[in-house]
C-alpha cells in the first residue's frame, strides 16, 4: 500500500465547511474508532500504521465518524494512497 500523505489530507480537511465535534464528541469519537479497529483485528484486518494515523488526525480535526469515509472517497483516488487533483 502506498503511503498516505497526511500533511496534504490535513490541509484539505482545515479547508473544509463542516461543523466540527465538540472535546467532549471527540473523546467520544476516538472511543468508538477504538471499538472499530478492535473488531477489524479480530476479523484479521489490522489497519495500518497510515491508516490508524489517518484516523487520528481526522479525530484531531474534529471530523465527525459519519464524515470519515466520504472524505476519504473524495480525496484518494481508486486504489492508491494519492491526493486526488
Amino acid at each position: 500500500m502506498a503511503m498516505i500523505d497526511l500533511e496534504a489530507l490535513r490541509e484539505r480537511i482545515r479547508a473544509m465547511d463542516f461543523e466540527r465535534g465538540t472535546p467532549d464528541q471527540i473523546a467520544l469519537w476516538r472511543e468508538d474508532v477504538a471499538d472499530a479497529r478492535a473488531n477489524l483485528v479480530i476479523e484479521n484486518m489490522t489497519p495500518s500504521d497510515d491508516e490508524d494515523a489517518m484516523f487520528a488526525l481526522m479525530l484531531d480535526e474534529g471530523v465527525p465518524p459519519s464524515l470519515m469515509s466520504s472524505i476519504i472517497l473524495g480525496f484518494y483516488k481508486p486504489g492508491t494512497g494519492l491526493i486526488a487533483a
